[in-house]
C-alpha cells in the first residue's frame, strides 16, 4: 500500500514539482492550496507526512502546525522562503520534523521525506508500540503500560507532546501553545496543575516510576528510555 503525502502549498508550480517527485518514488500524493482544510481531512484520511509552506492564504503555516499537532502526531515538514535560523527553531520547536528552504530541489525533498518516514516508523509503529506509552490517536486514547489512562483533553495533548520527543525539556508557555486553544488565556500554574493531575494518574498504575521530570527554571520533560 503506497503512503500517502499531502502536499500544502498555494503555489502550482512548487505543489506539481513536488507531486511529480513523489509519485515516480512511489508515493501517493494529495494537495491543498489553503491550510483551514487539512484539519478535517486528517480526521477521513489517512495521511503519511504533511509537507506544510509556512506562508499559506489563509493561515499561517506554523498556527496551522499547532492545530495539527493537538490531534494528530502525523510528520510534518515545513516548506519556506524564510532563511533566518529563528524561523527554523521556531518550527521545529513546534513540532515540526524537518525545515526545507525554498528553492530546493524535488529529489532532495523526496529523500528527506523518506528518511523522516524511517524515524516516525521506528518511534511510532503500527503494530505494537514498545515502550511504557500507547497512543491510539483515532480513540485519543494513552495506555501506560498497557492499562488505560483517564485523562482529559488537555492531560491528553500534554501527554502526547512529550510522548512525541521524550527528553525534550518544554517550558509552560510552550505547552501553553501546544495544549490549549487559547494560550494567553490560561497561566503558567494552569499546566502545573494538569502535569500534577497526569504523574497522579500515571503513579497509580506504576508507584515506583517518575515518568515526568520537572527542570527548575526551564519546564518539563518525559522521562527516554521508558
Amino acid at each position: 500500500m503506497k503512503l500517502r503525502i499531502l502536499i500544502v502549498d498555494d503555489e502550482p508550480a512548487i505543489t506539481d514539482a513536488i507531486r511529480y517527485a513523489l509519485e515516480t518514488d512511489g508515493f501517493e500524493t494529495l494537495s491543498l492550496s489553503e491550510g483551514k482544510p487539512v484539519l478535517p481531512l486528517l480526521e477521513s484520511e489517512n495521511i503519511d507526512l504533511i509537507i506544510l509552506d509556512v506562508g499559506l492564504p489563509d493561515i499561517n503555516g506554523f498556527d496551522l502546525c499547532k492545530e495539527i499537532r493537538k490531534i494528530s502526531d502525523t510528520p510534518i515538514m515545513f516548506l519556506t522562503a524564510r532563511t533566518t535560523e529563528i524561523d527554523r527553531v521556531v518550527g521545529l520547536e513546534i513540532g515540526a520534523d524537518d525545515y526545507v528552504v525554498k528553492p530546493f530541489s524535488p529529489r532532495e525533498l523526496s529523500a528527506r521525506i523518506k528518511a523522516i518516514l524511517r524515524r516516525s516508523k521506528t518511534t511510532h509503529p503500527d503494530t505494537a508500540q514498545p515502550g511504557a506509552f500507547q497512543v491510539n490517536e483515532s480513540k485519543r486514547q494513552i495506555n501506560y503500560f498497557g492499562k488505560p489512562l483517564e485523562i482529559s483533553n488537555y492531560e491528553y495533548r500534554i501527554l502526547t507532546t512529550f510522548i512525541r520527543r521524550p527528553g525534550h525539556v518544554y517550558s509552560r508557555s510552550q505547552l501553553m501553545d501546544m495544549a490549549w486553544d487559547v494560550p494567553e488565556a490560561s497561566m503558567d500554574r494552569t499546566v502545573d496543575a494538569h502535569v500534577k493531575n497526569l504523574r497522579a494518574k500515571l503513579k497509580q498504575i506504576q508507584p515506583d516510576i517518575e515518568p515526568i521530570i520537572t527542570h527548575r527554571g526551564a519546564g518539563y520533560s518525559l522521562k527516554e528510555n521508558l
